[in-house]
């Protein structure tokens, strides 16, 4: 598989349909998904998901083989999503002020409650943007929130509170559904 990677990236340094071919076969479901995760539905997940992917192939002469070829590629991804999400705002995307009311501990955790996956992707779409992104961010890219703080240009104590924000709507949300199927 590690050879026929790299036989495909350096097709696509050619511009090699075959191998461009190749490499979105083998990415796009993961690619997608983290797409259909940021955004707040799935015009723009593939509208997004279509613009990185070219940006992939115009830059893949810039991977230099080192490193994951997946987390590059999910970097130009995740970069393509916050640039996106920053056009797309009117005014500040991000509440870059810590509230001291909030209780913004890294270990805090939700309580799990079996939930379909579709359900807690659709209340995930629907957080705010700001919450979104760092929730994301945070979860399922594993970024610390110094380099969330970094990659967003926000304050860590923004990015803490967004995230804490974020589990309180999905926790509340979930809740209310555990709580009408007790009912």
């Amino acid at each position: 598989m590690k050879n026929d990677l790299e036989t495909y990236i350096k097709q696509c340094v050619q511009n090699d349909r075959g191998g461009q071919l190749k490499i979105y076969q083998l990415f796009s479901p993961v690619l997608y998904g983290i797409c259909l995760k940021y955004m707040k539905n799935e015009d723009d997940a593939k509208d997004v998901f279509q613009e990185a992917f070219i940006i992939v192939f115009e830059k893949i002469h810039q991977y230099k083989f080192e490193g994951s070829f997946e987390g590059w590629l999910k970097r130009i991804f995740i970069n393509k999503l916050i640039e996106t999400l920053n056009k797309k705002r009117k005014e500040s995307f991000f509440l870059d002020v810590f509230d001291p009311d909030v209780n913004v501990t890294d270990e805090e955790e939700l309580e799990i409650f079996p939930i379909e996956q579709e359900k807690l992707l659709e209340y995930i779409r629907d957080l705010p943007d700001q919450y979104r992104m760092v929730f994301n961010l945070y979860v399922f890219e594993k970024m610390k929130h110094k380099e969330i703080a970094e990659l967003l240009k926000i304050s860590e104590g923004t990015s803490k509170s967004n995230l804490n924000r974020a589990k309180g709507i999905l926790q509340k949300r979930i809740l209310s559904i555990k709580n009408f199927k007790t009912a």
